[in-house]
């Protein structure tokens, strides 16, 4: 019987932070094209198959932390990391499906800044997590790390001009405020959750030093 390959770990958080990846291309997109809410639709299941895919590979990492003898490192540790990791791309489908329920039909300027602030959060992730594999040198990683960190705090700041303009310049438009307030709150979220992210992968480091 031929022995089953042993289930890499690295390779499927790599894989979750490129389906996380492909869904902010896709928030990109999908502002840079916006017509209307109604147009949305295609983007809406193109979204939902990406975070599919995402969900998939999560089931695959739990699966395979329940049955592994030998784990890289802590089981929970592995579990709340994928967790993280999938966390990003729910989080990322359901601002693409909050222009389409909410039926926006203007398209503020500032969800393009926050989302390119996204892209260039996982890019850095991505570039962390690549050399992730090799946990234990942590000041190799530490310092890709920071960078996430850093796209966070320019969505924080971002943020705070964003809604104090909604409501110094669109104050009389009491829709238009509500709708971006709560679309402002998921795109800094989104900044923040890759943030877990690379909160997560530093604690797993100092834990295995």
């Amino acid at each position: 019987m031929a022995k089953k390959n042993k289930f890499n770990y690295f390779d499927a958080f790599e894989q979750q932070v490129d389906i996380a990846s492909e869904e902010a291309d896709l928030l990109v997109e999908a502002i840079e094209n916006f017509k209307d809410a109604e147009s949305l639709r295609d983007v809406l299941d193109r979204a939902h198959e990406i975070e599919h895919r995402g969900d998939m590979v999560n089931h695959e990492i739990r699966t395979s932390v329940s049955i592994d003898f030998i784990t890289p490192f802590d089981r929970e540790d592995i579990i709340e990391l994928a967790n993280d990791l999938d966390d990003v791309i729910d989080m990322i489908e359901g601002v693409i499906q909050r222009f389409y329920m909410f039926d926006v039909h203007f398209m503020h300027p500032r969800a393009m800044e926050f989302a390119k602030v996204i892209q260039k959060s996982l890019k850095a992730l991505r570039k962390s997590m690549g050399s992730f594999r090799e946990f234990k040198k942590v000041k190799k990683i530490r310092a890709m790390v920071e960078d996430v960190n850093n796209q966070e705090e320019t969505a924080d700041a971002m943020y705070v001009e964003a809604i104090r303009e909604l409501y110094t310049t669109d104050a009389e438009n009491a829709v238009r405020v509500e709708v971006w307030s709560r679309l402002f709150d998921r795109l800094e979220a989104i900044c923040d959750a890759t943030k877990t992210v690379a909160d997560t992968m530093s604690t797993i480091m100092l834990k295995n030093v």
